[in-house]
């Protein structure tokens, strides 16, 4: 408010209404540049994700909604109305609708980091290839993780394990009475793919053919002379697996 007898600040009239505008000059830039896009994971779309994101947690848990509300504390008009309020409105009713969804509340916000790939959708014009035999080999590199097949009561077990590749044949290690060892002879299968979520393409390849045990302690060090080889699961895992394929074949999803 101005101060009695003090002259009261200049105001740009509008509409030929209010005081003079003011006799300086006031630059206004033939075109103002647009606003920057906005981020898609920015708080401003956190509400529509997050009611997306509980009613699929509620699914895979086999949870009502009205099951969430109780065990959050809260009414089930409540509940409705926090999910389409921003985050800040309710911190600690956020914190209590990730326990009682087993999240945290960074996985109820953001999402989960540890879940499997494939959660985007398809791409507009997927095309579905098939990989030469060489090709298999060059995208199974020198050595990565991939998943070993081995027969088992009731059905075949799978076993991601670290490997390498050794001559046109895969090695891995594992526990000698572990679940990951086979009988050598026994017909397997070794699987080894990649993923690209964000272009929602990939490739696989599949290696089927016989395991064999290196149980001779020789050819094991030389093996382990020859190749870095360290499991991630740890632990004694002295027992060395050779799969000698019969077959090699692979496939790679792109888009037109």
């Amino acid at each position: 408010m101005p101060v009695r007898g003090s002259p009261a600040p200049a105001e740009i009239s509008v509409a030929g209404r209010g005081p003079p505008a003011p006799s300086f000059p006031v630059t206004v830039p033939a075109s103002s540049p647009p606003p920057p896009a906005a981020d898609p994971r920015s708080e401003h779309t956190v509400p529509h994700d997050l009611a997306s994101r509980v009613a699929e947690r509620l699914t895979q848990l086999d949870m009502t909604e009205r099951e969430l509300s109780r065990k959050a504390g809260m009414s089930t008009k409540y509940l409705e109305h926090l999910l389409v309020c921003e985050p800040d409105f309710d911190p600690g009713g956020l914190l209590r609708i990730a326990a009682a969804l087993g999240l945290t509340r960074h996985e109820l916000l953001e999402g989960r980091d540890d879940l499997p790939p494939g959660q985007s959708e398809a791409a507009e014009r997927p095309v579905l290839a098939r990989l030469t035999e060489p090709e298999c080999w060059d995208k199974l590199g020198t050595h990565g993780v991939g998943r070993i097949a081995l027969p088992s009561e009731p059905g075949p077990a799978v076993f991601p394990v670290n490997y390498v590749v050794d001559t046109k044949t895969i090695l891995y290690r594992t526990a000698e009475q572990g679940a990951a060892a086979p009988r050598s002879g026994a017909s397997v299968s070794f699987e080894t793919d990649r993923i690209d979520d964000d272009l929602s393409q990939g490739w696989s390849v599949l290696v089927t053919g016989t395991a064999e045990r290196i149980d001779d302690a020789a050819a094991a060090e030389r093996l382990a002379a020859k190749h870095d080889l360290e499991p991630w699961a740890g632990g004694e895992r002295a027992l060395w697996v050779r799969v000698r394929p019969t077959q090699v074949t692979g496939r790679h999803i792109t888009t037109m």
